[in-house]
């Protein structure tokens, strides 16, 4: 997984001092919101047996890729999402071309191989279909792969980004994960394709009342101005690029505060250093890790329980979508 940017820790001072304060603003947020949740839930749970309705119908997945997308996956491990997006794609995606696909890791090939037994079966098979497989690439200075440079995509994907250096102590863990998010959104603000900020077409209602029993994520969907399928970038329109970072949704990740760090960075440590770039949230939704056939997600230190490590279990997985602001 990708490293740090280096330099002297002195000149991180300010920026990890915000960056600090800020994760302790959110801790006390998440407190007060979770707890406001589970009221809301045992709220809407007296409320339905009350009106004896069925059930609720279960969830819509969100597929933020569209056929015509040349999208860029990073941060890859084994493999296994760039496979399921190649051979098991959703309905709407079964025409995406592979050759539209290029999937990196940090690995290199060999330690690739090494770390998740699974993966060269995995390459062998997405070359020979068409997908670009590059190794080496670190996430944070994209800029410095020659494969990549030049290029442009309109979907840039890291699913489960971590730093992977095994600090115990949380809040340097999260101040670490935060950096590396950080760097990420810079050097990915260089590969995005430019034009309009995408629309973002809100969620057909389902056939009920709005006080129904309607389903929580969906719910969640059309609050943040989700989508089915290829809501974005369907159009002929030329759009901007977007990133989608996808994350479990429940502590420590959520102390990250994604959507904060793209929206409202910290500013530089460095005088000399441009200021980092500022992206507007299109959307955000759950991940339905069953949608892609075959995807596991693997342990950055795959080496782990001999390659089959897997984190990340449990809990809520959702991805958050940016486009860079004008």
């Amino acid at each position: 997984m990708p490293v740090m940017a280096k330099g002297k820790s002195g000149k991180k001072t300010s920026l990890k001092a915000a960056l600090s304060s800020q994760q302790s603003r959110l801790k006390k947020k998440q407190v007060a919101s979770q707890a406001a949740h589970l009221a809301e839930r045992s709220k809407k749970g007296t409320q339905s047996q009350s009106k004896g309705k069925g059930k609720a119908l279960p969830p819509r997945s969100t597929i933020p890729f569209h056929p015509t997308d040349h999208i860029l996956l990073v941060g890859e491990g084994n493999f296994s999402f760039a496979r399921a997006l190649v051979f098991h794609p959703p309905s709407s995606l079964v025409y995406l071309p592979a050759a539209n696909v290029t999937a990196t890791a940090y690995d290199s090939e060999e330690d690739c191989y090494a770390k998740y037994p699974d993966a060269a079966d995995i390459v062998s098979a997405l070359r020979d279909k068409g997908v670009e497989v590059v190794f080496g690439v670190d996430a944070t200075r994209l800029e410095k792969c020659a494969a990549l440079r030049g290029r442009k995509w309109n979907r840039v994907v890291w699913n489960f980004p971590h730093a992977g250096k095994g600090i115990t102590d949380q809040d340097r863990n999260i101040l670490t994960n935060q950096l590396l998010v950080m760097e990420f959104l810079r050097s990915a603000a260089n590969i995005l394709t430019t034009g309009m900020i995408p629309s973002v077409m809100q969620s057909r209602k389902r056939k009920q009342e709005a006080d129904d029993e309607e389903d929580e994520a969906e719910e969640d969907n059309a609050s943040q101005g989700g989508v089915h399928a290829d809501g974005i970038g369907s159009s002929n329109a030329k759009t901007r690029g977007t990133i989608l970072i996808t994350l479990r949704n429940v502590p420590p990740y959520t102390l990250w505060d994604v959507p904060k760090l793209a929206k409202d960075p910290p500013p530089s440590s460095s005088a000399s250093r441009k200021p980092s770039p500022r992206y507007v949230q299109l959307r955000s939704f759950v991940f339905h890790r069953n949608e892609w056939k075959g995807y596991e997600h693997r342990m950055t230190k795959g080496e782990r329980a001999h390659g089959l490590g897997k984190t990340g279990e449990g809990g809520e997985d959702r991805t958050w979508e940016f486009c860079l602001k004008d």
